[in-house]
């Protein structure tokens, strides 16, 4: 609950490298609704940013788009971890070659977590929009190949599927791939959505699983367990449990990140999560809903703790949220 105490700055952050992306998912926000425009996140404009935070702990750098086609990653990435600082992101594997790869791990990138929606061909080219499933899974073969060779402990590689009635039967065949190319983790994503393309009410499987669907969720964790995978969903619960779970009345409000975390575009315009970069109707609306501040126009300690980011604050501890609050837990999950 809001205090008259100023939250101090958040030490776990979300940065988009990029807001360019090589695949046209049916199922992904960034195809389908309105946006920022297409941008990299340079050297210089990384360091503006996240110099201004003195303790980072945890950095995210994924957004709109795929990390890899920032060719400063790296250098990002190496420049957080001379500060200690975690670093993950999401990434489709279309451009993990071999030398990105090592790139990545000279950096010491801590977690890579592969986006993969899909054990064949056809249904990735269905849902992901480019025909790319083959060079994806020899990027990773050999990036974990190389791993093992150099008894390489991190980055940690783990393969995020997000679960739809449309790909939902193939969850035990890609499985069966990630233990075959020595992946440790498996986590099932809900999807989100907003009635286009494959984002739709009728494709989500969240609390309206079939008793048939819940099995064979249920099938893949006894599968994992017994390859020695970790079989996990958002949050705490097992993928069975938060396909089932009731958030309750007011949904959104067990969300920590108005007060422990914060989202900043490669345009420098920081928003309150993940979820909100998405489907505003206008610049305008944009920027007067959304935008919180700029961290190339003010400080993000003004940002952070001035009067615009308290309203939000206030806004979400009512029953009246902003609008790409209200429906996070109930629709899908924070």
């Amino acid at each position: 609950m809001i205090t008259n105490a100023l939250p101090p700055l958040p030490r776990s952050i979300y940065i988009e490298p990029t807001t360019r992306c090589n695949e046209l998912c049916r199922q992904c926000p960034r195809t389908w609704l309105s946006r920022e425009d297409d941008r990299d996140l340079s050297y210089e404009d990384f360091r503006r940013i996240v110099d201004q935070f003195p303790a980072l702990e945890r950095v995210v750098l994924h957004g709109l788009g795929e990390p890899l086609l920032n060719e400063e990653l790296p250098r990002m990435i190496r420049h957080l971890k001379a500060r200690g600082v975690y670093v993950l992101f999401n990434s489709n594997g279309v451009l993990l070659t071999g030398e990105r790869g090592q790139a990545l791990t000279d950096a010491g990138l801590d977690e890579y977590r592969l986006s993969m929606d899909s054990a064949t061909r056809d249904t990735y080219a269905k849902i992901r929009g480019v025909d790319a499933f083959d060079t994806v899974l020899g990027n990773v073969r050999a990036f974990i190949d190389r791993q093992q060779a150099l008894e390489a402990t991190a980055p940690a590689v783990s393969l995020w599927f997000t679960a739809m009635r449309e790909n939902l039967h193939e969850l035990p065949a890609l499985v069966d791939l990630a233990g075959s190319m020595g992946i440790k983790e498996v986590y099932l994503q809900r999807l989100v959505y907003f009635e286009k393309g494959l984002a739709r009410s009728g494709q989500s499987l969240f609390r309206r699983s079939t008793p048939e669907e819940l099995a064979l969720v249920g099938r893949c964790e006894q599968a994992c367990r017994e390859r020695g995978i970790a079989f996990k969903a958002a949050g705490t619960a097992t993928p069975v449990e938060s396909l089932k779970r009731d958030f309750g009345e007011r949904p959104w409000s067990g969300c920590g990140r108005p007060y422990a975390s914060t989202y900043i575009t490669a345009g420098g315009n920081v928003l309150s999560c993940c979820f909100a970069p998405f489907g505003h109707k206008s610049a305008r609306e944009y920027r007067e809903e959304r935008v919180l501040g700029n961290v190339f126009e003010e400080s993000i300690v003004e940002i952070w703790q001035r009067t615009r980011y308290q309203a939000f604050r206030r806004a979400f501890e009512s029953d009246h949220p902003p609008r790409h609050c209200s429906a996070c837990g109930l629709n899908w999950s924070y």
